[in-house]
């Protein structure tokens, strides 16, 4: 009986330490995390009083919530379409097994894996308005240069630049293994029926790569809910909070005004929103995503 029970806890004792780091570092936290939103604390004293939801009330009644939750959805419209199109587009030519297109493939990767800290430097760098090389580069194509970081608009075109170029060769690989999947079979049964190129793509292609779409879709939304380290180097949320995402937002009031019972309701609901997006996108991909071509 013994060595049976032991048999049967075995799997659950090599578990246990990753379990332990996994409730240390991530449910301990939010656990905190929604604790501290249902109170008042007070940092400098360590006393904190029980308010109930009125950290929620007084954060979605604030017009910087509001304004932060508008600029990390415009920066979710400009980054998330051109990114995997981008991405599925070059995941087409780069596919092949050619030397070049594998070398291609690591350069594209390799922002994915450098520090974001590091990239946002150089690209502040090259956005500088009067020595940055793309300044440089629209002023010999005579159009002339422009304020990237002391204009709103650009600010965020920026940040959605930096962005894309860092995330753009982990869409790349996910999607040539998606593309590599396809049985060849299909695509010389449509050259037989003489199936033009746009036609292969809408009635092959999408269809069967639409998993890995749709998974890559669910990563570009929480990557853009998630957007910190470049706007904190790039612009530290300016110009006039043109930039000041969600993640800054909730940065800026649980280390710099210490309002830790505000930020962790923000944190909080940033959790459960992002739940609820991957939820409903799972739900859809269940009922909508078809892998047959019949």
């Amino acid at each position: 009986m013994t060595t049976e029970m032991t048999r049967k806890l075995r799997p659950y004792l090599y578990l246990l330490p990753c379990l332990a780091l996994l409730g240390l570092f991530v449910y301990w936290p939010i656990l905190y995390s929604a604790w501290l939103s249902l109170h008042k604390t007070n940092i400098l004293s360590g006393k904190s009083t029980f308010v109930g939801l009125a950290n929620y009330q007084h954060l979605l009644g604030g017009a910087e919530f509001r304004h932060s939750l508008w600029v990390t959805f415009l920066l979710m419209l400009i980054s998330v379409p051109p990114r995997l199109l981008l991405a599925l587009a070059l995941a087409h030519l780069l596919r092949e097994t050619s030397w070049f297109a594998r070398m291609l493939r690591g350069v594209y990767f390799l922002p994915y894996v450098t520090s974001s800290v590091a990239i946002s430097v150089i690209w502040s760098w090259m956005f500088n308005t009067d020595i940055g090389f793309v300044n440089g580069a629209l002023g010999l194509l005579g159009l002339g240069r422009l304020p990237w970081f002391q204009d709103v608009n650009l600010a965020v075109i920026a940040v959605a630049i930096v962005s894309i170029w860092k995330q753009l060769g982990y869409d790349i690989l996910l999607f040539i293994a998606g593309l590599n999947t396809i049985p060849e079979d299909y695509y010389e049964a449509a050259r037989i029926d003489r199936a033009g190129r746009w036609r292969r793509f809408k009635d092959i292609t999408f269809p069967l790569v639409a998993p890995t779409t749709l998974f890559l879709l669910i990563v570009s939304i929480i990557d853009s809910f998630q957007i910190f380290t470049i706007v904190d180097v790039m612009t530290e949320g300016g110009p006039a909070n043109g930039t000041n995402v969600l993640m800054y937002y909730l940065y800026y009031l649980g280390f710099i005004s210490f309002d830790v019972s505000t930020g962790s309701a923000l944190a909080i609901l940033l959790f459960l929103g992002l739940v609820a997006i991957t939820l409903a996108k799972l739900a859809f991909a269940k009922d909508r995503v078809n892998y047959d071509l019949a």
